[in-house]
């Protein structure tokens, strides 16, 4: 192997896809060093509990995508096969004057001890790496008194306008490529999934800001009629098509603000949300695997495989509950409050360890982000001990937001015949209703697998009655320090500070 002598830049793509308010790209596009851009499917990653095929397939796409975006100025974006460590100590050999930029990573424990081995790379070597930071997430804060202001600070700076020159060609030797049917599953095109994208990130924000976003916030928690009125930006936000600035920008600015405020601002609320939640997974990335309050670690539950089996499945006998969990695997997503409910199922109703479904819906999620899913996740199952504990109703859910039961019956065919009067509970129909409708609850359709009102009792009792624990409440005041701000009024978002 020939290594090459000048000096080279390498931008190093995590979940930052895109081509514009990108930092690392506007550094190595400013210098007149020429510059390579990488990104590096990471087997041991993709082997993880976390990890599946659907988000392999989005990341591929938006490479794609990215690259028409730049084949005009000569950068192809080179995809690897491998370890990172051996990836880029395969690059260093073939460029041993190179300079590495990317975005800082909130990610996964596995993540973040992938990044220490490649800083141990490079002590060795000539090369640097340089990591700015992304979006509003702060590395190496424990607290959060000023974290407001700096938030606000980064999103009222301008949007970076990435501009590029025609780029020589560079001998590099790609040692690490794609396996050909690695790269077949990859390019499968899925109609039910969101497509991975810059280009179609922009279109969703387009749409949302020109139409689809006047309901927002009135639908925002119906399962059928959110799929359209949700900005629906999540899995680009998550994989980095389209940037958290450019998104408050881009809406504040629009013409449609003013006849749209309220809707349009509920959306900018939830933006700074997805900050504060992955700041607190940059802070502690253990909640993947460990109670966020240590002391619910003591909480004892028993596995019951066939309750959580029934859930992955869409079989627990709660229409709406199953609707989700069955519309989520075809397509990848449900609105937050659908979410929540599914989790509060599990853990309160059914008495289930959060691990126990974490990283099935963490699979599932094309928008699967670990800063927000695990910190979320336990703020749901109730193991924070700082936040309120809401155990869902999954029957008073469904007739608030599901009152005709049109998403059920589309995602539970099963009860298509059911009038509206018993598709929240088709338990309640008797035998001759049954034949009537032609679907026999127990046969057709599940029984429900526990008593709603008597689970729901026992899970409030328990759950609540743990915060009595000494370690919880020593727990809360370190929570509380950490990751909360000093001035709770603060916590919403006021568009007006966005110039």
């Amino acid at each position: 192997m020939q290594s090459y002598s000048d000096k080279i830049n390498i931008v190093w793509l995590k979940r930052d896809i895109r081509s514009q308010d990108h930092e690392p790209l506007a550094l190595v596009s400013a210098k007149e060093t020429p510059f390579l851009v990488c990104y590096i499917f990471e087997p041991s990653l993709l082997k993880g509990h976390d990890s599946s095929l659907r988000h392999q397939r989005f990341v591929y796409q938006s490479l794609h995508d990215l690259e028409n975006r730049l084949s005009a100025y000569n950068i192809p974006v080179n995809i690897f096969y491998g370890e990172a460590v051996d990836v880029i100590a395969d690059l260093i050999k073939q460029f041993p004057a190179l300079t590495m930029f990317s975005y800082q990573e909130s990610g996964t424990q596995k993540t973040w001890n992938r990044d220490k081995a490649v800083i141990r790379l490079l002590k060795d070597s000539e090369a640097v790496w340089q990591q700015v930071q992304k979006n509003g997430v702060q590395r190496g804060i424990n607290h959060r008194r000023t974290w407001d202001k700096n938030w606000y600070a980064t999103m009222n700076t301008p949007v970076i306008t990435n501009e590029y020159t025609h780029q020589p060609d560079l001998p590099l030797e790609n040692n690490f490529p794609l396996p050909i049917d690695f790269i077949e599953k990859l390019s499968t095109s899925i109609p039910d999934f969101q497509p991975g994208g810059e280009s179609y990130a922009w279109k969703y924000l387009q749409s949302f800001t020109q139409e689809r976003g006047k309901s927002y916030h009135w639908q925002i928690s119906k399962p059928r009629e959110s799929r359209k009125s949700c900005s629906r930006l999540s899995p680009y936000l998550a994989w980095g098509n389209i940037s958290i600035k450019q998104v408050l920008h881009y809406t504040k600015s629009h013409e449609n603000f003013a006849s749209n405020k309220l809707a349009f601002t509920g959306m900018m609320t939830r933006l700074k949300w997805h900050d504060h939640f992955i700041q607190k997974f940059e802070v502690e990335c253990k909640y993947e695997t460990h109670c966020v309050n240590q002391g619910y670690e003591l909480l004892e539950r028993t596995k019951n495989t066939e309750f959580i089996k029934a859930w992955e499945e869409g079989l627990t006998g709660f229409p709406l509950v199953d609707a989700c969990m069955r519309c989520v695997k075809k397509t990848g997503w449900i609105n937050f409050r659908m979410r929540a409910m599914v989790v509060s199922m599990l853990c309160h109703h059914f008495d289930q360890d959060w691990r126990h479904g974490v990283y099935h819906l963490a699979r599932l999620f094309l928008d699967y982000e670990p800063g927000i899913h695990y910190p979320q996740f336990q703020m749901q199952a109730g193991t924070t001990g700082t936040n309120t504990v809401r155990i869902y109703n999954p029957i008073k859910q469904s007739q608030d937001h599901d009152p005709n039961g049109i998403f059920i019956k589309k995602w539970v065919p099963e009860l298509r015949n059911v009038p509206k009067e018993f598709i929240h509970e088709p338990w309640r129909m008797s035998a001759m209703e049954e034949a009537t409708y032609k679907v026999y609850i127990g046969k057709d359709y599940p029984k429900p697998i526990v008593d709603c009102k008597g689970a729901a009792k026992k899970a409030r009792d328990k759950i609540w009655g743990h915060r009595k624990n000494l370690l919880v409440k020593k727990e809360q005041q370190r929570i509380l320090a950490t990751h909360i701000r000093p001035n709770r009024k603060q916590i919403n978002i006021k568009p007006k500070s966005l110039k």
